[in-house]
């Protein structure tokens, strides 16, 4: 185990707000002043010894480690059934909305050109599609792996007559 090397400043600060306002950091020894002052919060909070309720200064778990003191025990939490009832139908809610999300491609983009050429009875080929869009061959292929399977997930299947190239269709949704 390794101990916390704290100055004597700051070893006064956290003493003092542990043994006296219950970890509240509102005092200061005579000699700590101004800018002093913050450099000593600053040091106590980049260390994690100190965190903040955007208003007040108090001492965090690592600083009572750092002392060696307990830490406190937080206080129970009475169930609300109200608040939990709350609670579960805004999840609810929130997965319904994320459920029914779908990702749309723009009418009018490269993106929405190559789904239209996949849903042609004859589908097409790469060759076909870099043609049209003017995108490089790996593009295209990507763009079949992430954009439309993973994000839009259609299903892209393929097939290969002999001597011919490979054409690429979206299948038919079961």
């Amino acid at each position: 185990m390794t101990t916390t090397q704290l100055t004597p400043a700051q070893h006064a600060i956290l003493a003092y707000a542990l043994e006296h306002t219950d970890g509240k950091i509102d005092w200061f020894p005579d000699n700590i002043k101004g800018g002093a002052r913050k450099k000593v919060l600053d040091g106590l909070f980049n260390r994690a010894l100190i965190t903040s309720d955007g208003t007040h200064w108090f001492v965090a778990a690592e600083g009572y480690d750092a002392m060696g003191r307990a830490r406190p025990t937080p206080a129970p939490v009475a169930a609300d059934p109200e608040l939990d009832a709350a609670v579960t139908a805004a999840e609810a809610a929130w997965a319904q909305e994320k459920a029914a999300a779908k990702p749309r491609t723009r009418e009018n983009s490269k993106q929405a050109t190559v789904i239209q050429m996949l849903q042609r009875p004859e589908g097409a080929t790469v060759q076909q599609i870099c043609e049209t869009t003017g995108w490089q061959a790996h593009t295209v292929r990507g763009t079949f792996a992430g954009a439309f399977k993973k994000k839009l997930g259609l299903t892209i299947v393929s097939d290969k007559a002999q001597g011919s190239e490979r054409v690429y269709r979206i299948a038919a949704e079961a």
